[in-house]
């Protein structure tokens, strides 16, 4: 009589935490069409949250809730963050460092067996020297690159009392639904605005699209051991360059204009300052500076390539933002998943069509 055997199946169960924010939802998506059971911790629920993924709806800072969430979890990838343009400093050391410390606990209570801690390029500033390499040290310039890194040092103690802990750092997200600050240039560039670099656009700078990312994050997730991941494109040239690609794929007689660094730089700041425009430090200390990873370490230890280069990326979320423009000014909760609010720059996008070309 032959025997039969049934082979056994093992599930893993998946926490993300900022499940309902854009690259939190796609990285629940991903992880949901590959196998695992999927649970998000989040004070918000999003729209498109698969029915098979369980809502855990409450703050990280909330050591109860944290307790829930990871309960019976075997992966935990920890996306919850407030973003620069939230530009609340209590809020950005509240739940992006004392979160991120009651999560790493209570992950060493529940036997969690692997943490995917989603960390930010911003730890480095403004690097004396490019690529910037996984030996290179952090030296953030602003409040956010500071908590952000804050959060990484909670991480590294979290490994040293015996937590698997891995630490991803993607440069700039793009991909299909960003919207943020984002959706400002794609609305320009739709309405065949001019848009702008500061300087003469030579920077050299690197996107990552999340699907690019959160391919990052779980193979991370499935690697034993602590590691830290620099991620960004394996394609890209100088943000002249890359806008210039996405004014050419749209079409719209969109043009690229240079304005002097030091004072556009000045003026963001000034217009922040005042609530005229939806900027955060970042942005006047970083968009006419060099930032690239050198990607390789990543390539090597979870096999991994990216899929999208910078213009292939731009593309893709520029032809979501047409897709979807009617609806993108509710399309979610979050930074990331809303249009920022432009303020004074619907002047300075008027005057652009009076510009002589």
């Amino acid at each position: 009589m032959a025997l039969s055997y049934e082979r056994t199946r093992v599930v893993t169960v998946s926490l993300v935490t900022g499940g309902s924010g854009y690259f939190g939802s796609l990285l629940v998506q991903r992880l949901v069409a590959t196998g695992h059971t999927v649970r998000v911790l989040d004070l918000n629920d999003a729209d498109d949250r698969p029915s098979s993924v369980e809502l855990v709806q409450g703050d990280i800072r909330d050591a109860r809730v944290v307790a829930a969430a990871v309960h019976g979890v075997d992966v935990v990838f920890n996306n919850v963050a407030q973003v620069p343009l939230a530009k609340n400093a209590e809020l950005l050391r509240t739940v992006n460092v004392d979160g991120t410390r009651l999560l790493l606990a209570e992950c060493a209570s529940a036997g969690v067996r692997k943490v995917v801690h989603t960390s930010s390029s911003a730890v480095f500033g403004i690097p004396e020297s490019n690529p910037v390499l996984p030996t290179t040290v952090p030296s953030p310039v602003e409040v956010y690159g500071h908590a952000k890194l804050a959060a990484e040092w909670a991480c590294l103690d979290a490994v040293r009392e015996g937590l698997d802990v891995s630490i991803v750092r993607p440069r700039t997200i793009l991909g299909h639904g960003r919207l943020g600050i984002f959706g400002i240039l794609f609305e320009w560039v739709a309405d065949g605005a001019d848009v702008f670099v500061l300087g003469d656009g030579s920077n050299r700078y690197q996107f990552v699209h999340a699907d690019d990312l959160a391919d990052v994050c779980i193979r991370a997730g499935a690697k034993a051991g602590p590691g830290v991941f620099n991620a960004g494109t394996d394609r890209f040239g100088t943000m002249r360059e890359s806008l210039q690609s996405l004014c050419a794929h749209a079409g719209t007689g969109s043009k690229v204009r240079s304005l002097p660094a030091a004072p556009a730089s000045l003026m963001m700041r000034l217009a922040a300052g005042a609530k005229l425009a939806p900027f955060a430090p970042y942005h006047w200390l970083m968009y006419s500076k060099s930032l690239w990873f050198d990607i390789h370490h990543v390539q090597d230890s979870l096999a991994w390539q990216p899929k999208y280069s910078n213009a292939e990326m731009l593309a893709d979320s520029y032809d979501w933002f047409l897709a979807n423009r009617a609806s993108t000014s509710h399309a979610g909760k979050s930074h990331h998943r809303t249009i920022a609010r432009q303020g004074a720059l619907k002047l300075l996008k008027v005057a652009t069509r009076l510009l002589p070309g």
